[in-house]
Parts: structure tokens; sequence; C-alpha cells
């Protein structure tokens, strides 16, 4: 009994190290009492290269008071030399009965979501710092003015992966 505990959390250990064996940067903010139309998440880092591919992602941790269909934001990534890219982007975030997507077995259903990479490889540009901001950009149907305080996203993060080597 006690060497199939050991192997288990073997197991575990490296099933934990290999999924982060390929992460480059990855970090969370703590949202709390709702998210502000005003507030920005943002991150500083620095390129790991301009020579390899990456997947960058947006990381959310969302609760069942969250509750849209989907999800708007404004996400912005300054380059080190002054160069600025800005896309408004939508994710899909429950499914048709309104159950939310993302990865969980509680309450809090984990998003990971397509920032750059996807379509096309990433390499970074420019070597040095940079900078990534992220907005929520959701309002009520037929409105202009945006969701004061969007409830039910508790975390909001990014992350930066290297390719898988194959």
């Amino acid at each position: 009994m006690q060497n199939k505990a050991i192997i288990l959390i073997f197991v575990f250990a490296t099933l934990l190290f290999s999924c982060q064996q390929n992460k480059q940067f990855s970090s969370y903010t703590s949202i709390s009492n709702g998210w502000n139309k005003k507030q920005s998440v943002a991150y500083k880092f620095v390129a790991p290269d301009t020579i390899n591919p990456y997947n960058l992602y947006i990381n959310l941790r969302t609760t069942n008071d969250y509750s849209f269909n989907n999800l708007f934001l404004v996400v912005e990534l300054n380059h080190p030399y002054g160069k600025v890219t800005k896309d408004t982007l939508e994710y899909k975030m429950a499914n048709l009965s309104g159950e939310l997507l993302g990865s969980g077995f509680s309450s809090v259903k984990e998003h990971k979501l397509w920032f750059r990479g996807f379509d096309n490889s990433f390499v970074f540009s420019e070597n040095g710092p940079y900078k990534v901001q992220i907005q929520h950009a959701m309002r009520l149907r037929g409105e202009t003015k945006g969701i004061t305080l969007l409830k039910g996203i508790i975390d909001v993060g990014f992350s930066i992966e290297s390719l898988e080597k194959q």
C-alpha cells in the first residue's frame, strides 16, 4: 500500500513538473468584489528570446456569479521600443445551456484563453521588457455605457508558454 502511495506521488509530481516546464511567465491578479471597467490588470515581463515561437494566454478564474455567455477584453501589448498593439477580443465563456466552460470540478472554473499564437506562431520582435494590459469591455445589449462592475471573475492572469517539442 505504501509503495502505491509513493508511485502515485511520483506520477503526480512528474505531471506537475512537465506541465510547468514550458511556461516562461505566469502570473495572476486577484479581483475582489467585481472587476471595475476602469481597472486594467497589467503585467511586465522580459521577452524570453526573439527566435522561438510562443503561445500567449489570458487566464481567468470565474465563479457562477459570472452571468454572461461571452467576454469582451481589450488587451494592449507594449513593446520595448514604443510599438503598441491593442486588440478587442471576444471569448465564449458558457455553453448553450449556460454552464460555464473551463476546467475545474468546483464552482470555480479556470479559463485559458488564447491571446497570441493560435493562428500564427508568435515570435517576440524585440528583446527587452514588455507590458501587457488587460481590461474588460462588457456592456449590456443596447447600451453604450459599459458594465461598471463585472461580477464573477475572481482572478485575471497572463502566461507565456514555449511551444511543446513534437
